[in-house]
């Protein structure tokens, strides 16, 4: 997993909230057992047309999102199943941040989309509801329009023409240490190694076999 701390990217808007799983990478695409190929297949049933051409209203198709790297969405982002494909679909595709509204009691991550996205290095940004629809807003003005990303002082810098924008944002502590570290499951288990070999040597010593 790489380290996350700061990059800039252009943003793609989907505008939509109750964004499932499904939606995002259907079932038909899970039968690989690998963990690569699924980019292409994000928002599958949106991105294409029955005649498996590329469907010109959907948002990702139009020429002002090629190549973005910022998805900016609606709340409740990741809800349905718990397939961790989904975050593997958006994270192959090119976005490497994911922000989304809290609306009410309505959160802006379901919350296994959000644990399965940490653990695999999709920094997830929850914003207020007033926040999100600025730059939305500012994305509908101005075509191409790119943001910073820094984790380490967990702010969002939108850079239109007129000027710059600045977003703060909050995230658990031990989620920015190990994004910013590039830690997943495995990585953060070696982190204690020599504990844990310390541990199994006395072990073997105390309990031999």
């Amino acid at each position: 997993m790489k380290p996350f701390k700061t990059f800039t990217g252009k943003i793609a808007v989907i505008d939509r909230g109750n964004i499932d799983t499904d939606q995002i990478i259907s079932k038909e695409h899970l039968k690989s057992i690998q963990r690569t190929g699924f980019g292409e297949h994000l928002f599958s049933d949106w991105r294409y047309l029955d005649n498996g051409r590329p469907n010109p209203d959907f948002e990702l198709n139009k020429p002002q999102f090629k190549e973005a790297s910022i998805l900016v969405a609606g709340n409740n982002f990741g809800c349905g199943s718990s397939r961790e494909h989904a975050v593997w679909a958006i994270d192959q595709y090119g976005f490497k941040t994911v922000i989304a509204p809290k609306k009410g009691e309505i959160p802006a991550f379901a919350d296994i989309f959000f644990n399965n996205s940490g653990k695999n290095g999709l920094l997830l940004i929850e914003l207020g509801e007033r926040d999100v629809q600025e730059i939305m807003k500012a994305v509908a003005q101005e075509e191409g329009l790119t943001a910073t990303i820094d984790l380490d002082h967990q702010k969002i810098t939108l850079h239109p023409g007129a000027g710059v924008q600045v977003y703060d944002f909050s995230i658990d502590p031990a989620l920015k240490e190990r994004l910013m570290k590039g830690l997943d499951d495995i990585g953060q288990t070696e982190q204690y190694l020599k504990i844990i070999e310390q541990f199994e040597a006395h072990h073997a010593t105390q309990f031999p076999t």
